[in-house]
């Protein structure tokens, strides 16, 4: 039975320009796949297309855009942590579908009285891909090397995310095989949930000696899947580990497809091309639901998109110009207009969303109000306005489904009171480099939540001591000592209600001073194949595909 396929309405007219051709092109690689796996064969007529014939075997997940690194220490962005969580296992792991942690690669801990002391109990019997054992030295070469700066398996790698959650830990011991201990120098509420991070997956110490430099192209890990091969910007394939100690995935291969285009990924889901997909158009959402051999995948985003204010560049300092783009940015029109008339997304106030613990409701937003926006101008001594440059991603985000619009329509409300900014944009790791290396005056930039924490986002993404160049997260190089101060003494505090308010405290502390203008907040999706069952949206956006299966 052949499939009509129709454009989707969000589709540019540049997309819409050999639009044909590339959808000829993944037919036929869906085609050579399926030959090449004994799966059948499909036909192309103009916009007729048959889909392939359902591969029990292998799953082909359609994302925005190529791995950055496939060393799990030095990843920092979804696109690699999509295929990293495959591969690898930290310590811990995130339950199925929440952020509570439960045993991976440890099958136990206890912790000391005075709270400085983790001890971990590694499971026997696992393997790493190269056939080596997993064992506490192991353990302690992977952590060391992003804990060492003078580490000599560190090569070129920033290991932002050991600087980001780890800097309590002072050292990691290995007193024997199975045993791993961490001192810390100071109480940390946070170190559990952070050793579930995908950037804590393990690596074969012996893999990492053998390849040097070039390890980031040649992973080995211990999860349920390893690598096969790496085609850069067209396919990243996977194969099922036998070894693997827990549960068998479900299929033998798994491609990870590069498809920037989000309305021409949806095209191929919709003629077999692809499985799965990430990074949905939400104008889009309506023809999915109504495709029978679809299925939507919706949940609430722990997510923020925002734009960030260079505290470093001029007149960014200045707290008045930073509250005059606050209330120069519709973002009720924004969220309207970009998710799916406001049913997709809901507007920000704070820097985090308000399915977090410690989240403060008791904030007013910044109104949309461009007369207001005037006056500060003229305040800060801009009554004419002022030229800037406006950063934008150059790929769909969660956080940001059409980067290239939302910046083309935040251009438009600057303009109305006087600021002339310019849009530019770079390839995605040359984009996080340059906003970690403080080039940019304003851009657009999110974060998806990696534990459910606060500190995730606020210590993360606006405390001071993130502001290091070349390394920071925290790109509106906003420097606040009263907000350190708030989020320091929360990380040593285990009680959650004391957290919750020095948190809320921060939130009006950072509100005040608008380093950022939150944007909004989205929901979570995705979209599969009728048949494919098993797979799962977790809350941290983790593409974990060992569940997944073809229906029998």
């Amino acid at each position: 039975m052949k499939t009509h396929v129709l454009l989707p309405a969000s589709l540019t007219k540049p997309a819409r320009q050999g639009l044909q051709h590339r959808l000829k092109r993944s037919v036929k690689l869906a085609l050579q796949l399926g030959l090449a796996l004994g799966l059948g064969a499909t036909s192309l007529n103009a916009c007729q297309v048959t889909p392939p014939v359902q591969r029990d075997q292998v799953i082909i997940f359609g994302k925005s855009k190529d791995a950055v690194t496939l060393d799990p220490a030095d990843a920092t962005d979804g696109e690699s942590s999509a295929v990293l969580v495959n591969i690898f296992e930290p310590l811990l792991r995130f339950q199925r579908e929440s952020t509570q942690v439960e045993p991976a690669l440890a099958e136990s801990w206890v912790i000391s009285d005075d709270k400085l002391t983790w001890t971990f109990t590694l499971r026997e019997g696992i393997t790493f891909h190269d056939g080596t054992p997993l064992d506490s030295a192991a353990v302690k070469f992977n952590y060391d090397r992003q804990r060492d700066p003078e580490n000599p398996w560190r090569f070129k790698g920033l290991f932002e995310y050991w600087h980001l959650f780890f800097a309590s830990v002072d050292s990691v011991e290995a007193p024997d095989a199975r045993t791993v201990v961490f001192r810390l120098n100071r109480a940390d509420a946070t170190f559990l949930t952070n050793l579930a991070l995908f950037t804590m997956g393990i690596s074969s110490p012996t893999a990492i000696q053998k390849y040097g430099e070039d390890y980031f192209k040649h992973p080995v890990g211990t999860g349920p899947y390893y690598l096969d091969k790496w085609i850069r910007n067209e396919k990243i394939q996977l194969k099922r580990y036998d070894a693997y100690w827990g549960e068998k995935p479900g299929v033998e291969r798994l491609i990870f497809k590069p498809v920037p285009d989000n309305a021409v990924r949806l095209l191929e889901l919709e003629v077999g091309a692809i499985d799965v997909l990430d990074g949905i158009n939400p104008d889009d959402v309506p023809r999915i639901r109504k495709n029978p051999e679809l299925e939507l995948l919706t949940q609430p985003g722990l997510n923020v998109g925002y734009l960030a204010m260079n505290a470093l560049k001029k007149p960014y300092g200045d707290q008045r110009v930073r509250l005059a783009i606050n209330h120069a940015i519709n973002k009720e029109a924004l969220v309207k207009a970009f998710f799916a008339d406001g049913t997709l997304g809901t507007t920000a106030k704070n820097p985090m969303p308000s399915t977090i613990w410690g989240y403060n409701d008791q904030i007013s937003p910044h109104p949309y109000d461009p007369e207001r926006a005037r006056q500060l101008l003229a305040e800060a001594g801009l009554s004419k306005g002022f030229e800037t440059v406006l950063w934008v991603m150059p790929i769909a985000r969660p956080y940001m489904p059409q980067p290239q619009r939302i910046a083309e329509a935040i251009q438009a409300d600057l303009k109305a009171v006087g600021i002339t900014a310019k849009i530019v944009t770079y390839e995605w790791g040359t984009y996080l480099d340059k906003l970690s290396g403080g080039e940019h005056e304003m851009a657009l930039m999110g974060w998806i939540g990696d534990n459910g924490d606060p500190d995730n986002f606020l210590y993360t993404l606006l405390d001071k001591s993130n502001t290091k160049i070349g390394s920071a997260a925290n790109y509106a190089f906003y420097q606040s000592e009263a907000v350190h101060q708030l989020l320091v003494n929360a990380q040593q505090i285990y009680d959650q209600q004391e957290r919750s308010r020095l948190y809320e405290q921060a939130q009006a502390l950072i509100h005040a001073d608008a380093p950022w203008v939150p944007l909004f907040h989205s929901t979570q999706m995705m979209a599969t194949r009728k048949g494919v069952q098993g797979f799962f949206l977790h809350p941290v956006g983790e593409k974990r595909f060992h569940t997944i299966r073809w229906e029998q």
